[in-house]
């Protein structure tokens, strides 16, 4: 059940303003990273909120962290992260509570995978962020955002030679991810997502002549 918390509409309406003028994506169509567009940004907000309405959590705080949680990735500044920055900057111009700053910043700055904070560091809030951004990585969303970056980089989605390729982008990461979230429904939502994801593969390496068993062995030893 969500925690009593007011959310400032307006605030929400005018942040909503500057990510839309802000990503790559969304300000010049085929820059940056489509798979992190305006888009993903609706989709982590819109799942945020569901799993707060489950299990609590301050949903002004999670709402604007949602929202903020991509501004400023590092794959749109050159390896920089700015999203932290960003939030506090914006947040204090539309004279958001210096509570409510530190705790959207704190969560921009520690859920990104890259980062790896761990669970106990987490407040409820980011835990609840952190677990609908990784659940828009997975599913059919997921399979479709990793073929659109693999394509986007230039990268074959197999390769038996080694060479860098998409389809070891679902060893390596996304299928560890149901096992990094932290709330109840988002585990349950991914244990589905994680079949469609598997039952896709298995269908891939059938059409391709390939053994599923052995595509993992392969890139589960890199």
């Amino acid at each position: 059940m969500q925690t009593r918390t007011h959310v400032d509409a307006n605030v929400i309406a005018k942040v909503w303003q500057h990510v839309e003028a802000s990503i790559p994506s969304a300000v010049s169509p085929g820059a940056g990273d489509a798979g992190h567009g305006l888009d993903h940004i609706r989709r982590v907000e819109d799942m945020a909120c569901r799993l707060a309405a489950e299990h609590g959590g301050n949903l002004y705080v999670i709402r604007l962290a949602s929202l903020l949680h991509d501004v400023g990735d590092a794959k749109f500044n050159n390896g920089q992260e700015l999203s932290g920055r960003l939030a506090m900057q914006w947040l204090s111009e539309l004279n958001v509570s210096a509570e409510v700053i530190k705790a959207v910043v704190e969560i921009v700055d520690q859920i990104s995978f890259r980062h790896q904070t761990p669970a106990n560091q987490l407040s409820h809030e980011a835990k609840i962020v952190q677990d609908a951004d990784r659940l828009d990585a997975i599913g059919a969303v997921g399979i479709i955002r990793t073929i659109e970056y693999g394509a986007s980089r230039g990268r074959p989605f197999y390769s038996a030679d080694g060479t860098a390729c998409t389809l070891s982008h679902f060893f390596e990461k996304l299928l560890r991810l149901r096992g990094l979230l932290h709330t109840p429904l988002a585990i349950e939502i991914a244990t589905d997502r994680e079949a469609l994801m598997l039952q896709f593969l298995d269908q891939y390496c059938q059409q391709c002549g390939l053994e599923l068993d052995d595509i993992k062995t392969q890139f589960d030893a890199n």
